[in-house]
């Protein structure tokens, strides 16, 4: 009988690999979260959120949630019944915010795209022209499904240039983006940025992230939407003296610290950086492949997510299953829409090279096993030569080591 051996490779756009530091940060006993010593840690971590989210001004909240959760806190928080939002339907995770949105009350105008494009920029200008009754602006910065990274600094103008920056809100779900790639809160006047733990803050799941500017906790102050276990009212009034409103995830709250840690000590714009060379060494492979990614403008590829288009005739579904039963390979599938046409790789979390270049070449063999002509090695060869040609060291060489 087969038994798989060695770790699974999970390069699935989230959850991601967790770096050893992080583990062995959660890996603790049980401590009293009411304790006198435990605000250490609480206004440890969200302070330093604040540089997550690039924000001076804005106000961390940490939910024991994951990125929906997320979700539900900066609509409830914000809105009102009937309140009237705009948003973009481009994929499956933005089409879940939208139905949220209307299952919690709001009068939702979305404007579909064909999925790879980003946001309709102009659409959104018209209708905020027009209709001064639109209270927020939702959109994703980083759609999943597709790996679309879309231009949320353009929204932002948008809002400026029709006068309505005092009068409707932006709201940013950067759940597979945060932490991974460019994100400015205040520069972009996000009012709601959100996130989750388990990608490029390389957690389990578990965590759901909340950044408000001051407008935004103002409007809370008047929004009608019900809210009990995601209130910033009751986070603020706990957290304002180091505590929750409820137990927390103290394993987790270690983690993010360690995790908020490493990103400190390589520099934020250093992980940026990162990210973006991996997605292009795999970028690289897929041209190889003479396959296609799914994003339709180069300047909105997805730096944490390539989502790859088989050729017509062959089945994504097939090959993500053949890529788990026979490689320990977890690709992720195509979602709804591309269900069976296409599929994605994550390339965020504690990857690196190595771990991409055994991706593909995992990739390669299952693309083969269902009949897709490439060429054995062609994408793993032009990811890895690109990836020579831009590598930087990343350790040092000791006068001992030099005698070696």
């Amino acid at each position: 009988m087969a038994v798989p051996h060695g770790r699974n490779f999970l390069m699935v756009p989230g959850p991601s690999h967790i770096p050893d530091r992080v583990m062995r940060a959660m890996h603790r006993q049980s401590v009293d979260h009411r304790s006198l010593d435990f605000p250490n840690i609480t206004r440890s971590v969200l302070e330093s959120l604040k540089d997550l989210f690039v924000t001076k001004t804005g106000r961390p909240f940490i939910f024991p949630a994951t990125g929906t959760g997320a979700w539900e806190s900066g609509l409830s928080n914000t809105l009102s019944p009937g309140d009237r939002v705009i948003t973009v339907r481009l994929g499956q995770f933005s089409h879940l915010w939208i139905d949220m949105m209307e299952r919690l009350g709001l009068d939702v105008v979305v404007f579909d795209v064909v999925w790879g494009e980003g946001l309709p920029t102009e659409k959104i200008r018209e209708r905020l022209v027009r209709d001064p009754t639109v209270k927020a602006v939702c959109v994703v910065q980083n759609e999943t499904t597709t790996g679309v990274l879309t231009d949320i600094a353009a929204v932002s103008r948008v809002i400026d240039e029709t006068g309505r920056r005092d009068s409707c809100l932006l709201l940013v779900d950067g759940v597979s983006s945060i932490g991974s790639s460019p994100f400015f809160m205040d520069d972009w006047k996000v009012d709601v940025a959100i996130t989750g733990s388990q990608k490029g803050l390389m957690l389990p799941a578990g965590l759901g992230l909340v950044c408000a500017s001051q407008k935004a906790l103002k409007w809370s102050q008047s929004a009608t939407l019900p809210r009990v276990f995601f209130s910033w009212k009751d986070m603020i009034d706990n957290n304002e003296d180091g505590y929750f409103p409820y137990t927390p995830s103290t394993p987790l709250l270690y983690g993010l610290r360690e995790a908020l840690d490493m990103i400190a000590e390589e520099g934020l714009e250093n992980v940026w950086a990162r990210h973006r060379r991996f997605a292009e060494g795999v970028r690289r492979a897929v041209g190889a492949w003479n396959m296609r990614v799914c994003a339709t403008n180069p300047a909105e590829y997805s730096d944490t997510v390539t989502t790859i288009m088989l050729p017509e005739g062959f089945n994504g579904v097939e090959l993500c299953k053949i890529a788990y039963q026979k490689y320990n390979l977890s690709l992720g599938g195509g979602l709804m829409k591309l269900r069976g046409k296409a599929f994605r790789i994550g390339t965020l979390g504690d990857v690196n090279e190595l771990i991409i270049l055994g991706t593909l070449a995992g990739t390669e063999m299952a693309l083969r096993d269902i009949g897709v002509p490439i060429e054995m090695g062609s994408g793993v060869s032009a990811a890895a030569e690109f990836y020579r040609r831009t590598a930087k060291p990343s350790r040092g060489f000791s006068s001992v080591q030099a005698k070696i």
